[in-house]
């Protein structure tokens, strides 16, 4: 089953330290272009991301983002009693080297690092946690990108169908539409009371049956359409195959178009091509 580039995943985690989550949109794209936010703490992990996406993407803009919100009332502040004197003994010994020193202000001492402490928060946990968060967000956007490709895949063969029974159509149509030809030249020559040499006449419709002969053509779009099918159930990363296909259907219908001598295969032509675009609109879509 093909897979959809277009997909956005969420997963949050509450711990005893704050609040982790992610967020992943991903976008078409030609290549897999991942782009990062994280908080300067977690930035330790930027490889591993990166290595679970090329593991799990092969193609797509990627923006992935981190947040982490701690917990404001996690434990109580507590005072370094120890490294609070030491601070203090150190500000009075320049106080001492200063005529009319200013008093110290505790606001400040209590501001230095390491004066007041809180609950210790273990980094490597936290990264581990975020790590795990980030694979779980990632299986719920390959769980969109499946669902959506699945979406997508049942679009294109509705259209699909539609192609062949203008094909079918048209490969019916091609001896009435000569013999409609062979009747207006009659006609024509009738009106204008100009005796047409039979053998010159055969001789031009022949040359009009070459020119007009499309059975390649409807062919060749029966042969792509079926091959468009077959790498639809094969899966995989098949966007890029796709868009080549839907080139040379749009080259097929070209030359359909080309060779129209009849109102009703211009109109074929036309058709094919309306569903061709829908098609190729798509298929950007697929990884």
């Amino acid at each position: 089953m093909v897979h959809s580039m277009t997909a956005f995943a969420r997963s949050e985690l509450a711990g005893p330290h704050g609040t982790l989550s992610w967020e992943i949109r991903s976008v078409n794209h030609r290549y897999l272009e991942p782009h990062l936010r994280l908080p300067e703490t977690f930035r330790d992990l930027e490889g591993a991301v990166r290595e679970a996406l090329r593991k799990g993407l092969s193609r797509g803009k990627v923006e992935c983002t981190l947040r982490f919100a701690e917990d404001a009332g996690r434990g109580e502040l507590q005072l370094d009693r120890e490294r609070a004197s030491q601070l203090i003994a150190a500000a009075e010994s320049v106080a001492a080297l200063i005529r009319q020193p200013a008093p110290i202000d505790p606001l400040q001492v209590l501001g230095w690092p390491g004066v007041l402490v809180g609950d210790a928060i273990d980094p490597q946990a936290l990264n581990q946690s975020a790590l795990q968060l980030f694979h779980d967000a990632l299986a719920q956007l390959r769980e969109g990108r499946q669902r959506e490709g699945e979406e997508l895949a049942r679009l294109l063969d509705d259209r699909l169908d539609g192609m062949l029974v203008e094909v079918a159509t048209l490969r019916e149509q091609v001896p009435q539409m000569l013999a409609a030809q062979r009747q207006k030249v009659l006609d024509r020559c009738a009106e204008m009371q100009v005796e047409l040499d039979p053998q010159r006449l055969e001789q031009e419709m022949v040359l009009l049956a070459q020119k007009s002969d499309v059975a390649e053509e409807l062919d060749r779009l029966a042969t792509h359409v079926g091959e468009v099918r077959r790498v639809l159930k094969t899966g995989g990363a098949a966007g890029r195959r796709l868009d080549f296909l839907m080139q040379e259907l749009n080259r097929e219908a070209n030359t359909l178009g080309s060779k129209a001598f009849d109102p009703r295969s211009t109109q074929a032509a036309v058709n094919l091509k309306v569903l061709i675009e829908q098609m190729r609109e798509q298929v950007q879509n697929i990884e």
